[in-house]
């Protein structure tokens, strides 16, 4: 499927229900664990409706030592900065239903990026949210490691990515580690 406005509202819809339908929960892949080290840059982000909620993952990551970050967004044009995320800090309304650090946060550049997705193939191609926030920063911190999160429900057969969309390296669904 090649129109990504139509592949977008279809997986939207298809997700909402999957999430509505049980609750959902990751369990953290053993090779996730095997990625984190101690004073890692992990950034994250806070789900929106219906999207994966990493936040085991960011648990396993605070539990190995690293920082955690988040995405910062100002609008649709401007890149999106990953800013310190402290736990005990609370996170502000951004664009786009964002919750985000505050940003007189600490920026930091990743090692590992946890992000959010609309679709995906086994390819470890990716569908975001339209606006090539991510892409941008993948762009920006091409050493980081990229792992998508999704539910299984978001995978399809094939995606057809354009010349600026960066492969992630690996994904995690409720049911499985994909890499290749």
């Amino acid at each position: 499927m090649t129109d990504k406005k139509r592949l977008r509202a279809e997986m939207r819809r298809a997700r909402d229900a999957f999430v509505a339908a049980a609750p959902r929960a990751f369990s953290v892949p053993a090779r996730l664990r095997a990625m984190l080290r101690r004073d890692m840059i992990v950034a994250a982000y806070m789900p929106i409706g219906s999207e994966a909620d990493p936040a085991p993952l960011v648990a396993a990551a605070r539990a190995a030592g690293c920082r955690v970050a988040l995405p910062h967004v100002v609008d649709r044009e401007t890149a999106l900065a990953f800013l310190i995320w402290d736990e005990n800090a609370p996170l502000l309304d951004g664009p786009f239903r964002l919750r985000q650090p505050a940003e007189n946060a600490e920026p930091v550049t990743p090692d590992l990026v946890l992000t959010p997705l609309v679709a995906f193939d086994r390819a470890l191609n990716r569908v975001g949210q339209g606006a090539g926030h991510y892409d941008r920063a993948f762009a920006q911190s091409s050493d980081a490691a990229r792992v998508g999160v999704a539910w299984s429900i978001q995978e399809v057969a094939r995606i057809d990515a354009d010349p600026w969309d960066a492969p992630l390296h690996a994904i995690v669904t409720e049911q499985e580690w994909i890499t290749r």
